[in-house]
C-alpha cells in the first residue's frame, strides 16, 4: 500500500526533473569584453574619421534606430546614419578627438545587451571654430552571426532648465 501511494510522488518528481532546464555557460564576462572592444573600435574609427569602420560597429540594415543630439528626431536604417556621419565629418578640419568613459555593459548571456557611457568629443569646423561636446550614450546590441553590433543608440545632452539650453560640457 505504501508503495502505491509513493508511486505518484515519484512519477511527479521525475516529470518535474525532465522539465527543469540546466543553465548554459555564463558568457557574460566574454560578452562584456567583446562589447567593450566594439566600443573601442568605434572610438578609434571616429578619431580616424573612417565612416566605413564606424558603420562596421552597427547593424548594416534598416533595423538600426538612432536618437542623436541633432535633428532629425531619429535616424532609421544604417544608410541614414552613415549619411549623418559623412555630413558631420565632412564639416570637420583636422583631427577629431574622442574618448569614452564610465562604460557600463550589461549582458544576460543571450543575443541582446546594452551599455551606457559618457563620450567626449572635440573637433574644429571648416571655419576654425573649435567645439567641445560631452554626451551621454546608451547603446543596445544584438549578437548577429557571432558578432556584437549596435542596433539602437540614444545620444543625449543634459539641458539647463533655467535658460533651456544644452549643457555641452557637462561634468
Amino acid at each position: 500500500m505504501k508503495t502505491f501511494r509513493l508511486l505518484p510522488v515519484a512519477l511527479l518528481a521525475t516529470c518535474i526533473g525532465c522539465h527543469v532546464s540546466v543553465p548554459g555557460p555564463d558568457n557574460s564576462s566574454r560578452d562584456q569584453t567583446e562589447i567593450k572592444a566594439l566600443e573601442d573600435r568605434f572610438i578609434a574609427a571616429f578619431r580616424a574619421k573612417d565612416v566605413d569602420a564606424i558603420m562596421a560597429c552597427y547593424v548594416p540594415d534598416d533595423s538600426l534606430v538612432v536618437f542623436d543630439t541633432t535633428p532629425p528626431r531619429q535616424y532609421v536604417g544604417a544608410a541614414a546614419y552613415r549619411k549623418d556621419f559623412q555630413d558631420f565629418l565632412s564639416g570637420v578640419q583636422g583631427p577629431v578627438e574622442a574618448t569614452i568613459s564610465d562604460l557600463e555593459v550589461t549582458t544576460g548571456g543571450g543575443s541582446v545587451a546594452y551599455s551606457h557611457s559618457i563620450q567626449y568629443v572635440t573637433s574644429t569646423d571648416r571655419s576654425g571654430k573649435r567645439t567641445e561636446l560631452t554626451v551621454r550614450v546608451t547603446d543596445g546590441y544584438k549578437r548577429i552571426n557571432g558578432q556584437w553590433l549596435i542596433s539602437h543608440e540614444h545620444v543625449s545632452l543634459p539641458v539647463d532648465l533655467v535658460n533651456m539650453k544644452p549643457v555641452l560640457d557637462s561634468k
